[in-house]
């Protein structure tokens, strides 16, 4: 299982902030919420590991967020405070992320890049290769050497370890007394340090210069489109009812299913959760809960629509097919279309609905069963 550790506790004092700086909204929303943001759906859980007197703060901005996150206070140093996210871990965790709350922009790419290397050496970080000069020089300001920037790299975060090797590690600085800027530098000490390529995007939110690039970085940012698909089926049976796109339909038989068997609405949540990544129905509504038992298929439609809301994305349009021999579906579908447009909070125009027969053929054919078709175009930012 994987567990992100997000470190929160930053006094915001070169940040010129009278608070944290992780409290900072950031187009309107809190840094350590972005933060946690980020990491939706790449982990199991979160610990957030913040000061003493913030803690009260960050307990409210998740809990309004609804979400379920392990909040602990830090120690005095970083090393210290990563200790007391890793004591606060659940016994289940197997592998760790180490981020900093103030890197909020960090992309999804750079997440997984990491959690894939670790999944093959153990220990991994993200990092960018240098491209500025570096000059080591003494106490007086005079230049001692100059390294060779090629072998130089610039560490970020997330750093990802096997939970076993990063607590030996921990272990083993607490012996020698050693102190480490970050915790690829402890795990160094007695394992490699694979680094992977991070991103300019994400920078540590340090000085109100910083906030201003966040700024600029985030109004830059192209929405991103992204394209799902989604296929349903159900059986035609004696004493159900028609029910398609939320509209019922007099007929002599009706979809058989847990739900209300909406088979035109399925197909178009299975593909606003594929555009997502995020599954398909039978995942978030499994047919053996008895809470979907006869549930309305536009109250699961509303439910999905929240869930890619939560996620920064929001439908563009979409088009849904529904092939049946029988009934006449033509006089419904403005209603169809309506009550789909108005569940997504589109305009009617966005949303086709369109029926069509299979000349007979196969199991629509026989009025065995209807089937439906949706893809739909998802914008995310």
């Amino acid at each position: 299982m994987w567990y992100a550790i997000i470190l929160a506790g930053g006094s915001g004092s070169r940040m010129a902030a009278k608070g944290n700086k992780v409290l900072l909204s950031l187009q309107g929303e809190e840094v350590i919420l972005r933060s946690a943001r980020a990491f939706d759906g790449l982990v199991d859980g979160m610990v957030i590991v913040s000061r003493q007197e913030d803690k009260s703060a960050i307990e409210t901005l998740f809990a309004r967020e609804n979400r379920d996150v392990i909040i602990c206070c830090g120690g005095s140093t970083r090393q210290e405070s990563v200790r007391k996210g890793l004591d606060a871990l659940p016994a289940d965790c197997t592998h760790v992320l180490i981020h900093d709350g103030a890197r909020c922009l960090v992309d999804e790419g750079t997440i997984q890049r990491v959690k894939n290397s670790v999944l093959k050496t153990g220990a991994a970080a993200a990092a960018l290769p240098c491209t500025d000069t570096i000059k080591v020089v003494d106490d007086a300001g005079l230049v001692v050497s100059t390294p060779d920037r090629a072998t130089l790299q610039a560490m970020q975060t997330p750093q990802g370890f096997t939970l076993d090797l990063l607590k030996a590690a921990y272990a083993q600085a607490d012996k020698d007394g050693f102190t480490g800027t970050d915790d690829a530098s402890l795990v160094e000490r007695i394992h490699p340090v694979q680094l992977v390529l991070g991103d300019r995007r994400n920078l540590k939110l340090t000085t109100p210069e910083d906030m201003i690039v966040a700024q600029a970085y985030l109004n830059s940012t192209a929405p991103l489109f992204r394209i799902g698909q989604g296929y349903d089926v159900h059986r035609l049976v004696e004493g159900r009812r028609l029910i398609l796109c939320g509209v019922d339909i007099p007929h002599t038989t009706g979809l058989l299913g847990h739900s209300d068997a909406d088979v035109a609405l399925h197909a178009l949540m299975d593909a606003m959760l594929g555009a997502m990544a995020l599954g398909d129905i039978g995942k978030h509504f499994p047919d053996t809960d008895p809470a979907y038992k006869g549930i309305s298929s536009m109250k699961l439609l509303e439910h999905v629509t929240a869930l890619l809301k939560s996620k920064g994305a929001h439908i563009v349009n979409c088009d849904v097919t529904i092939v049946a021999q029988k009934p006449k579906l033509l006089p419904y579908i403005p209603q169809m279309r309506k009550n789909i447009a108005d569940t997504l909070g589109v305009d009617v125009s966005f949303v086709n609905v369109k029926a069509t027969t299979t000349e007979k053929l196969n199991f629509e054919g026989r009025e065995e069963g209807i089937s439906a078709q949706a893809v739909c175009m998802v914008q995310v930012g």
